[in-house]
């Protein structure tokens, strides 16, 4: 078996960049947004904030919200091919 190269932030330059004006800034209304069991979430990583972060191959997928999990992070249900993950996310990955 061959060892894996690099680490979970290996070729993300682009997806964990923001623009010249955010950078630094975290906005509070983002971070403490509620969900409901049943919505949809679109999965976008903020580079500033390493907690509740999930895997970059996910970033930009769409997601369902079964339930508030592990602190301030909800479940998310995905179709990664023809499977279904469960991923724990915080909420400022996650916009409606």
């Amino acid at each position: 078996m061959v060892t894996r190269i690099g680490t979970k932030q290996r070729k993300t330059r682009h997806k964990l960049s923001q623009p010249y004006r955010k950078k630094g800034k975290i906005s509070i209304r983002q971070y403490f947004q509620e969900f409901a069991v049943g919505d949809k979430a679109n999965l976008k990583i903020h580079p500033s904030v390493q907690k509740g972060r999930f895997f970059p191959r996910f970033h930009g997928l769409t997601g369902n919200i079964t339930g508030k999990m592990k602190g301030q992070c909800y479940e998310v249900i995905i179709k990664d091919g023809g499977k279904t993950k469960a991923l724990f996310i915080h909420p400022i990955h996650l916009k409606k």
